[in-house]
């Protein structure tokens, strides 16, 4: 049995994590610091395509993955979508529901899923989605997956709060289930941070932040 996360409103719009003591997401503008961060990050949707995989460190709200398939839909692509993401804490469904009814861009994405979420559901299957949630501590479930990402993103809690989600021997094993030319993106411009992911493998640049962050850090693992 997985453990729930618990968390606190603050100012009843934006989740905390209780465990981790941080919010969620950006305290300024969750949806727009996930299309910086993760989206641009990555340079999606411009690479997206049928078949294309998302992985993901931290799935918490389930915003990224919102934002991910709005902006497939928003494409016009078709195909499916392919997006897995480790989570160690899942939150409980209404948690979920109520976060991501804070953006109203995402309404209708949302809505979709959130029989699913509801129904506790651990994967998903839609015409243009294939998702997975994968519970329990990424160190131990990672390693054993079976999957290639040609995108990773890369959400823990901060790595000073929630140094688990950094360690060097998972950043290699994302490195080791990133596909050829495949990318990875974090909000993080933390130094250990990029000197793992460099030593994994990836060539790593530090970025423009979001808002009030002034770097972030992305990655590519080198084509054949």
């Amino acid at each position: 049995m997985h453990k729930n996360a618990s968390l606190d409103w603050r100012d009843g719009q934006v989740p905390v994590s209780t465990r981790f003591d941080d919010p969620y997401y950006s305290l300024e503008d969750g949806l727009a610091e996930t299309r910086h961060v993760f989206l641009a990050g990555n340079d999606l949707p411009a690479r997206l395509g049928d078949g294309f995989h998302v992985a993901e460190l931290g799935f918490g709200t389930g915003l990224n993955l919102l934002a991910t398939l709005a902006a497939w839909r928003e494409s016009g692509l078709a195909g499916r979508l392919r997006y897995t993401s480790f989570e160690a804490f899942p939150i409980p469904a209404e948690d979920m529901i109520r976060a991501q009814s804070a953006f109203a861009d995402l309404a209708a994405v949302a809505a979709d899923l959130a029989p699913f979420w509801r129904a506790g559901a651990e994967r998903i299957a839609l015409p243009d989605l294939d998702f997975t949630l994968v519970s329990g501590d990424a160190r131990v479930t990672l390693p054993g997956w079976d999957g290639m990402a040609d995108a990773w993103y890369l959400d823990g809690f901060s790595p000073a709060k929630n140094p688990e989600l950094w360690e060097p021997a998972l950043l290699s094993e994302v490195a080791a289930h990133t596909a050829p030319g495949g990318t990875a993106a974090s909000y993080s411009a933390a130094g250990h941070v990029r000197r793992s992911l460099a030593e994994a493998g990836f060539a790593v640049t530090r970025a423009p932040g979001y808002g009030r962050k002034r770097h972030m850090t992305v990655a590519r693992k080198a084509a054949p």
